[in-house]
């Protein structure tokens, strides 16, 4: 993937319009869930269907999950200072891991538990007209924005030349990929709760809501559990993507102080922001005094890219073996 040609330094990484477009795509999942949510829980009243109450249940854990995805946007914006050099944007990914647990507990839990009690201690529901015309409004709610959370991930796959799940998997954004696949299984846990609601009808039995009940807390137990897990890698530490870093070191080759580069290392330290750490020889053979103000200047350069959260380069040594941007492997651990 080549860079886009910028007055800054280019190291791949699409920051213009990410950053607001993941708010809009969060608020208005927060007022499609809040919205849903209570119509949910009326519906769960009314009807006494496991299935409405473990979507209720999903549909508050997701509302208040939407609050720690602001929180987390909101904090990673902060701007760098002296206890913070590389700014605050990881806690995007420690808010988005309490919102990934909240799901777990407050939707996946309580839905398996719910589901297993009414299996056990079955009760038969009525008013199911109510409960459908619940879903399928709902079904409307959520569609509304899980749409709008796949046109930001589309466009930002296009970017990076990815497929839309790929992209979604991999992005340095959690608020994206939270919506996103809190979205997508709201959905799925619709579809399920009105087929449970409806054998439940069909049958006379409370077993098929129950079993609903049940799948739609394991659904969101699997969201859930990809979600942490992808918080937890971002916030141990994780490199770029190839594309992202054969970008990065194209950029850097293309400098004309730059006669090639032996180390580089781009680490996320937040939503599209990177740390880089690199050792390059420049050209000509300068006095030390110079050599070092040129790196200075180099460092300043691609720190200028609202990309990136700060820069270290070293000087290379004569023995070390230049990147290439087509090398699957250009970092090499030290």
């Amino acid at each position: 993937m080549e860079p886009r040609h910028v007055d800054t330094f280019d190291v791949g990484i699409d920051s213009g319009e990410g950053g607001g477009e993941s708010t809009l795509t969060v608020l208005i999942a927060m007022c499609a869930n809040l919205l849903v949510a209570i119509a949910k829980t009326i519906a769960a009243v009314i009807t006494a269907s496991a299935s409405l109450v473990a979507e209720a249940a999903h549909s508050w854990a997701d509302t208040g999950n939407e609050v720690f995805l602001i929180i987390a946007d909101k904090r990673s914006r902060k701007a760098a200072d002296r206890q913070h050099p590389l700014g605050y944007g990881r806690e995007a990914y420690v808010w988005s891991l309490f919102a990934a647990l909240g799901l777990f507990v407050a939707g996946a839990a309580v839905s398996i538990w719910h589901g297993i009690q009414e299996l056990i201690h079955p009760e038969a529901a009525s008013d199911f007209l109510v409960g459908y015309i619940v879903l399928a409004l709902s079904f409307v709610l959520e569609g509304v924005s899980f749409l709008q959370s796949v046109r930001q991930a589309s466009a930002e796959a296009e970017h990076y030349d990815r497929e839309l799940l790929e992209h979604v998997l991999r992005t340095s954004d959690p608020t994206l990929r939270a919506v996103f696949a809190e979205d997508a299984a709201a959905l799925i846990g619709l579809v399920i709760a009105g087929a449970g609601l409806g054998l439940h009808q069909i049958t006379g039995s409370p077993a098929p809501d129950s079993i609903g009940s049940i799948l739609v807390g394991l659904v969101l137990g699997v969201v859930a559990v990809v979600l942490i897990r992808r918080n937890i890698g971002f916030l141990v530490g994780e490199e770029v993507s190839f594309e992202v870093r054969a970008a990065a070191l194209r950029a850097l080759l293309a400098q004309p102080e730059v006669a090639r580069v032996t180390y580089l290392r781009l680490e996320f330290v937040g939503p599209r922001k990177v740390y880089l750490v690199g050792d390059v020889d420049l050209t000509g053979d300068r006095a030390e005094h110079v050599v070092a103000e040129r790196l200075r200047a180099l460092e300043a350069k691609i720190s200028a890219s609202p990309a990136v959260a700060g820069t270290v380069l070293s000087l290379s040594s004569s023995d070390e073996e230049s990147l290439t941007p087509d090398d699957p492997h250009p970092t090499v651990p030290r």
